[in-house]
């Protein structure tokens, strides 16, 4: 199976530069996980055949939203967290919102693996929403994946907002404690990998560079490639020699992101 994650940036700006139908068209994803739709999927005119459609869309309008779109369809589906990993974790808002409102987490079900896509908050330039994040978000997430992780095995997919380790970006050194790079948001990652997961991307490719998913619009940074890589797959340890492979693509054009794939044969 060929596994896809993309933050659209606005699927709508996607679909009307059409960038997301010769997508599908070139790269034929059988899973397609979305971050940032900033949609409700009745405000979308999309003719994809073949699929089934599944959104997570924000109460807020044309902000956040996920998607996940199968060609198999998924046993379930599930937005959001657990009602009791919500409460435990507090997540009922800051002064931004109420992330669990903010349609950032689908998991659907397959035969044999639990495919999770996620929108992870943005620490904010002046790291506002850096304990939400930190505090909250990040150990809320991982515990979700883990109860997902009793009945069968997981990848996840999306958009993280953080650069893992220097490699991960072009610029770390005037990067370190910004938003995107603390210590804090590093440390989220360092917790997914103790506790059984793994990165497919840095794993297959532990010491190339130059690997970058988000550029800024600024100084003509992606035909520079002076990039972060903030977008990832994320698998169980126990998919390690399922994982076929794992790419990024920078030639997809239509957001500030460009996709990431893996090839899972399980």
């Amino acid at each position: 199976m060929k596994l896809y994650s993309w933050n659209v940036n606005g699927i709508r700006a996607v679909l009307t530069k059409g960038t997301f139908q010769t997508f599908i068209e070139e790269h034929q994803p059988d899973v397609l996980c979305l971050q940032e739709t900033k949609a409700k999927p009745e405000q979308v005119e999309l003719d994809l055949p073949g699929y089934h459609l599944y959104w997570n869309s924000a109460e807020k309008a044309g902000y956040s939203g996920t998607a996940i779109f199968s060609k198999v369809k998924p046993h379930q589906v599930i937005n959001g967290f657990a009602d009791d990993i919500a409460a435990k974790y507090n997540l009922a808002g800051d002064s931004y919102g109420d992330p669990s409102k903010e349609g950032r987490v689908i998991s659907a079900e397959f035969e044999k693996f639990w495919v999770v896509t996620v929108y992870t908050p943005n620490s904010k330039g002046d790291l506002s929403r850096l304990d939400l994040r930190h505090k909250q978000w990040d150990p809320a997430f991982l515990e979700h994946i883990k109860a997902l992780e009793e009945s069968k095995p997981v990848v996840f997919s999306g958009d993280l907002n953080v650069a893992h380790n220097e490699i991960d970006l072009s610029n770390p050194k005037p990067n370190v404690g910004k938003h995107g790079f603390t210590k804090e948001e590093r440390e989220g990652f360092d917790n997914f990998e103790s506790s059984g997961l793994f990165d497919t991307l840095r794993t297959a490719y532990p010491e190339t560079p130059e690997l970058y998913t988000w550029w800024t619009h600024w100084a003509n940074a992606r035909a520079r490639n002076v990039g972060w890589r903030i977008d990832y797959w994320v698998a169980s340890d126990a998919l390690k020699d399922n994982i076929k492979s794992a790419a990024i693509h920078p030639d997809v054009m239509g957001s500030d992101h460009c996709p990431v794939s893996i090839e899972l044969d399980i």
